[in-house]
């Protein structure tokens, strides 16, 4: 027993920076964002994405013939908002200003404009493009929807700290009933483009960097990034970014209330025929609680709690990307979640890396070896 390997050995991101690599911050960033605030989709068929999105724990806020606002139970904006268009697609997220003269001062040191929002949300925006293509919107001034009630935590009995005597615990399968949207992880061929764009407009600050195993010296290639509050805590992560051979979305997480929520709701969505990606299991660079799963427009989407809060002092960690690194526990990492199960994603994935491999990019032959090590891994 004493010479089995802990494969979780060196995966829990304790090694800090070393001399000359990324500092994962901005020294004089043109603004801070406060969080994101939502994200936008494009879908053929909006009844189906409202059933999903009830099962899967949203409300409605408004539904048209053209376009659907879905939200959780915290106060603020929606969660996702999605517009009818022809073919699916997402279109970008939107970040939410610390006050309304931070998007005066983005919108002038990009040279961009400061426009209304519609009514049904409120407020401004000024939209950029980051340089994978990304539309990115930082808004101000939004309607903040009331706050709706939201189930509480089943008291648990730990160990000999009995919290419940003479109750027994029934969770019910229902709907999970999301709270707010956490973060977002896009795939970019310009990591490091891309990565200190939002560093240096949006004041982001890294988390953990991750590298490809034996390829440290060629610098990160996927990090999770929070944002900048001083000392009030922030999600470990609000965008995660990671190098591949196509830009794309890869998924979105929602928190819920606790693993008993999860794990029910998440019985709900099986009983109704929706797939499973990955999950239930437990995170290492972030440490929540996750549960993913695809929507019928193939887009993947988490459930997760209890993740890491950070304030600003928190350094970047370091560690290798590896396919069993990925979660301290739970079963392994899916080729769907990995994008590597055969279908159509994964034929569109194999399309772009030939074509990235022939263009001017980040992604070349030394980090597809790196890739698929760690899908081997």
């Amino acid at each position: 027993m004493a010479d089995q390997h802990d494969p979780h050995t060196g995966l829990h991101s304790e090694q800090g920076r070393r001399s000359g690599e990324h500092p994962g911050r901005a020294r004089n960033p043109v603004v801070k964002v406060h969080d994101l605030a939502w994200l936008e989709f494009e879908k053929p068929d909006l009844g189906r994405a409202e059933v999903f999105a009830h099962a899967f724990g949203f409300t409605t806020v408004l539904r048209t013939a053209s376009e659907l606002h879905l939200r959780g139970t915290n106060p603020g904006p929606p969660c996702v908002l999605i517009r009818g268009g022809a073919r699916s697609k997402f279109v970008g997220p939107a970040f939410r200003a610390a006050d309304g003269a931070d998007v005066l001062r983005l919108a002038d040191a990009t040279r961009r404009s400061v426009t209304a929002l519609p009514e049904t949300l409120g407020g401004v925006t000024v939209d950029l493009f980051d340089p994978s293509g990304a539309r990115v919107r930082v808004v101000s001034e939004t309607h903040e929807l009331p706050e709706l009630p939201s189930p509480t935590p089943h008291p648990l009995n730990f160990g000999h700290e009995t919290a419940r005597v003479n109750v027994t615990q029934r969770p019910r399968r229902e709907p999970v009933k999301v709270q707010r949207l956490g973060h977002v992880v896009l795939q970019t061929t310009k990591y490091l483009e891309t990565l200190n764009w939002y560093l240096d407009h949006l004041g982001l600050i890294v988390s953990d960097f991750l590298h490809y195993p034996g390829q440290r010296e060629r610098g990160p290639v996927m990090s999770f990034v929070r944002c900048d509050r001083g000392s009030e805590p922030s999600d470990h992560h609000t965008l995660a970014m990671v190098l591949g051979p196509a830009n794309r979305y890869v998924h979105s997480a929602y928190q819920v209330p606790d693993l008993d929520s999860l794990a029910a709701g998440g019985q709900y969505l099986l009983d109704r025929g929706y797939q499973r990606s990955w999950g239930i299991g437990r995170h290492i660079q972030g440490s929540q609680i996750f549960d993913y799963w695809r929507d019928p427009d193939g887009f993947m989407v988490e459930h997760f709690s209890d993740g890491d809060l950070f304030d600003n002092t928190v350094e970047p960690g370091w560690a290798p990307m590896t396919a069993s690194g990925l979660a301290q526990w739970g079963p392994p990492a899916t080729k769907d979640f990995l994008g590597i199960k055969p279908g159509r994603e994964s034929v569109r994935e194999l399309r772009a890396l030939l074509s990235a491999l022939r263009a001017d990019n980040e992604f070349d032959v030394q980090r597809l070896l790196g890739l698929l090590k760690v899908a081997a891994s």
